[in-house]
């Protein structure tokens, strides 16, 4: 089976793509010549998530699914959350999100948060949405070179790394793309 990945983020299609079952092949917005960037205009991961996945299918014609994650700190009162791109601003990187996170926690004795990743399908004309959590603590300096993002300062429940000192295989013991995938995968071998 054929889906196209609704992203051009390459970093996401490296850890899906390590997460796959052999019989599933997913093709980049790239590697499918679909040049556009997709708006996430809206105020939830579930509503961003569903308009890339929807665009796809809309224009294209094609089995898709789309992914949207947020980085979200109870503290903060979900910050980043769906800004969690975004967080610095419209031009921010990882670094300049990271700074502002670790900034914004510096006076909190509470530094436990979640990514959450919401997958949404659509295959034969039908939508589902699949999620999945991670929980963890904020650390106050970053740690590590893999992953992207705000792995180097995330240590999920269970585990004394960070997300940026795990490889791929290690962080998808605990991934929530991971989880979020699986729930995907587990309904295709279902119905198919």
């Amino acid at each position: 089976m054929e889906l196209i990945f609704a992203t051009h983020n390459a970093n996401k299609v490296k850890e899906i793509k390590s997460i796959l079952p052999a019989q599933l092949q997913i093709i980049s917005l790239s590697e499918a010549n679909i040049l556009e960037e997709i708006e996430e205009p809206f105020d939830t991961i579930e509503e961003n998530s569903e308009t890339k996945a929807k665009f796809i299918f809309s224009n294209y014609s094609k089995n898709c699914f789309s992914e949207d994650t947020g980085l979200i700190v109870p503290s903060l009162n979900g910050e980043p959350g769906v800004k969690s791109a975004r967080y610095a601003g419209e031009d921010a990187n990882a670094e300049k999100n990271i700074k502002k996170l670790l900034h914004n926690l510096k006076d909190s004795s509470n530094r436990d948060a979640y990514f959450k990743t919401v997958i949404t399908l659509i295959i034969d004309g039908q939508q589902l949405q699949f999620i999945g959590i991670c929980e963890g603590t904020i650390i106050d300096t970053t740690i590590g070179n893999e992953g992207f993002g705000y792995d180097p300062i995330f240590v999920p429940n269970g585990s004394t790394k960070t997300f940026a000192e795990m490889n791929l295989e290690e962080k998808n013991k605990f991934s929530h793309r991971k989880k979020a995938m699986a729930k995907l995968i587990d309904f295709l071998n279902t119905n198919s």
